[in-house]
């Protein structure tokens, strides 16, 4: 059989055809605009999203016995917030999770409300992208539209109705909102109180690889498809990036270098950092998860190299650094300020430590181990909490450079794995289709048969001793400069 994962991303939709070995049948991608309509905001039509994936659908299988799909599942883009009016007509544009309007709200969130009172409703504190911040926006700028809310959902959640006719989500991307109670899986009353929304506003929360539903009778004649295909839940694209690289279990831990960096680390029990620096969500596999986020990672080297260096080669500026745990300059990757664990959106893109003799290679050295220093701050709150990290998986664009994948293992201090197969989002979404359909028990089963390693980067403990210097003296930059961040942001 067949499975369809479908990753809802920031420009585009990619789909991906998976079969029942596991094999990578098909990738199709399809872009779509991505607004600003002010400085700081980033919107969406949903029905952008519906349009290319639709025609992604039909160009992913054109050549495939399309009676043999099984199922279709997602990973999308989290805490965009889609509302709907009584009649599930799209009220406004989506306000996705890169979106900065909400700052006053967060202010609010965290300053009025507590940090203490959202940590305890919901495991979390309230960040710019979150959505109930945005919820509030809505409330208090456009309070027209809000009187016309009869349905709000995520991203993902909005194909996954257009595709089944089901109002649904899942809980690891609903653990993104700010108003889940993630401890208990299920929506809260206190924050949906808070944030003026009605408990019917909201669609049932399932797991991930639970099935919704089946593809509407409509939508199935047009693609091709069986009636019967199974619509499965889907997961944050975190969650679902996870599942497609095996981090699934306890322990279990991921970094990602994509556009934005992330530490993903399983857990089968729930936990809290007290500073509430990492995200506390419900993982994909039915467990939990604790997430650090950072706002700009490989998209750090994409400004150097396009904007700065003004050169597209990648690899050659990487091929004359060779002095690795001995470099005076810093670099600070906060160019859209920060979420974990500083959750500061003042935080600017720094260069430190520069002198008359610093040169090219050690500028871009920095810019690398930057990177990965930043993503070290959330590994460091994650063993705070008592969890045992030997060794991570590794995905992202990023992950391409070999530089940059000894750089995380030394600076970590662990073994990093290189999966044979890196599709993300896409591929976690086919597995939790593939477990949907009932083809595997469980995510865990699918995750240890499919997700196979080709590559173990191990740290040399010379280089590794250091990095722990150098990470030492990274650390205590950002403290001493966020009051001029402060300063020269107002």
């Amino acid at each position: 059989m067949y499975y369809i994962g479908i990753d809802l991303g920031t420009s585009a939709v990619k789909l991906l055809l998976m079969d029942s070995e596991g094999s990578i049948l098909n990738v199709v991608s399809k872009e779509y605009p991505l607004y600003f309509p002010n400085p700081g905001w980033s919107e969406q039509e949903p029905k952008d999203w519906y349009e290319q994936s639709i025609a992604g659908l039909k160009e992913l299988t054109a050549e495939f016995d399309k009676s043999k799909i099984a199922g279709i599942s997602f990973g999308g883009q989290m805490h965009g917030l889609v509302i709907l009016d009584k009649d599930d007509n799209v009220i406004r544009p989506a306000i996705l999770w890169n979106d900065g309007r909400t700052v006053k709200q967060v202010d609010y969130l965290n300053g009025e409300i507590g940090k203490d009172k959202l940590s305890e409703y919901t495991a979390n504190i309230a960040f710019a992208g979150f959505t109930a911040p945005k919820v509030l926006w809505v409330k208090e700028n456009e309070p027209d539209n809000f009187a016309r809310i009869s349905k709000m959902m995520l991203p993902k959640d909005y194909l996954a109705y257009r595709l089944s006719g089901v109002h649904c989500t899942d809980v690891s991307d609903a653990s993104g909102m700010l108003l889940f109670d993630v401890k208990n899986r299920t929506w809260s009353d206190k924050m949906c109180e808070i944030c003026s929304v009605k408990k019917e506003w909201l669609a049932k929360p399932f797991e991930s690889y639970e099935k919704v539903g089946t593809l509407l009778p409509e939508i199935a004649k047009e693609l091709g498809f069986p009636e019967t295909t199974v619509i499965a839940a889907g997961a944050g694209d975190n969650a679902a990036a996870a599942v497609g690289t095996g981090t699934v279990g306890d322990g279990a831990c991921n970094v990602s270098l994509g556009t934005s960096g992330t530490l993903f680390v399983s857990s089968k029990t729930f936990g809290v950092d007290k500073y509430n620096a990492l995200h506390s969500f419900c993982h994909a596999d039915g467990t939990f998860h604790l997430m650090g986020c950072m706002l700009s990672a490989a998209s750090c080297n994409k400004w150097w190299m396009d904007e700065i260096l003004k050169t597209k080669d990648y690899g050659g500026e990487q091929e004359g650094i060779t002095k690795l745990g001995e470099n005076h300059v810093f670099f600070l990757p906060y160019l859209m300020g920060e979420r974990s664990p500083h959750n500061d959106p003042a935080a600017r893109g720094t260069f430190v430590g520069m002198t008359m003799d610093t040169t090219r290679e050690e500028m871009t050295q920095a810019v690398l181990e930057g990177v990965a220093f930043a993503l070290r701050d959330s590994f460091e709150v994650a063993k705070s909490l008592g969890i045992k990290i030997e060794r991570t998986k590794i995905c992202g664009g990023g992950a391409k450079s070999p530089l940059w994948k000894k750089m995380i293992a030394n600076i970590f201090n662990v073994k990093v794995d290189v999966p044979v197969a890196e599709e993300g989002p896409a591929m976690g979404g086919a597995m939790l289709a593939a477990v949907a359909a009932g083809e595997f028990k469980s995510v865990e089963e699918i995750a240890t048969k499919f997700v196979k390693v080709k590559e173990t980067i191990e740290p040399d403990p010379e280089l590794a001793a250091k990095y722990e210097k150098r990470y030492q003296q990274f650390k205590e930059i950002y403290p001493a400069l966020k009051p001029v961040f402060q300063i020269i942001t107002k």
